[in-house]
């Protein structure tokens, strides 16, 4: 199965100003972060970030905090570990129009479910996520989306810890929980798809 840009989203879990200059290969991980970001953008992937407790562990980086807010990326402050607590996963999910309905439509007799309004935009079901520290709130992020039934696709090589070992721990339990383990590159080729898609060029430049 590959990746798809017409379903995916783009989480990126705090890389904050107090947390990265203690990650192992920090510098590197930020910078595919970045790249994930432009790449979204340019492809039209809807971005989300988090911040974990930012007033004691600062903003996201600089670069990363530009290129959120170039694609108009929604960040949430969170206290949890997971985000999905404070409220990411509604985020991903797409708002239904105002009805008089109320709730779920599997919930509601057959001929009242078409009284529920769709969604105002398709669902977006691949969350592509990255961040920090890998064993920690990526960890439980990523966890918490599996089991809301998102298919969870974590970018190896934009996560983070402050040692390889808890990184290598994160990644081995991910797996073994269903998400698919990818890379930066894997992402931006699996979004294009062809070398005639007509942002190849822009998109390519990013990662060389």
């Amino acid at each position: 199965m590959l990746l798809d840009d017409q379903e995916c989203q783009l989480v990126l879990v705090d890389y904050q100003t107090r947390l990265m200059p203690a990650m192992f290969e920090g510098p590197w991980v930020l910078a595919n972060a970045v790249r994930l970001a432009r790449m979204a953008q340019a492809l039209q992937v809807p971005v989300f970030g988090t911040e974990q407790n930012p007033e004691k562990l600062g903003e996201n980086m600089p670069e990363l905090r530009a290129a959120l807010s170039e694609c108009q990326a929604r960040v949430l402050a969170k206290m949890s570990f997971s985000a999905c607590p404070d409220g990411l996963a509604d985020w991903l999910r797409p708002p239904q129009r105002a009805a008089g309905a109320v709730g779920n439509a599997r919930s509601l007799p057959r001929h009242l479910q078409k009284a529920v309004p769709p969604p105002d935009r398709p669902q977006r079901n691949s969350i592509v996520i990255a961040g920090c520290e890998a064993h920690v709130c990526l960890l439980q992020t990523a966890l918490e989306l599996l089991e809301q039934e998102f298919e969870v696709w974590v970018v190896t090589d934009a996560c983070a810890s402050r040692t390889e070992r808890s990184r290598d721990a994160a990644f081995d339990r991910l797996a073994g929980n269903g998400a698919e383990l990818v890379t930066t590159e894997m992402v931006a080729f699996e979004w294009l798809r062809s070398a005639e898609h007509p942002m190849f060029k822009p998109v390519q430049g990013l990662i060389k």
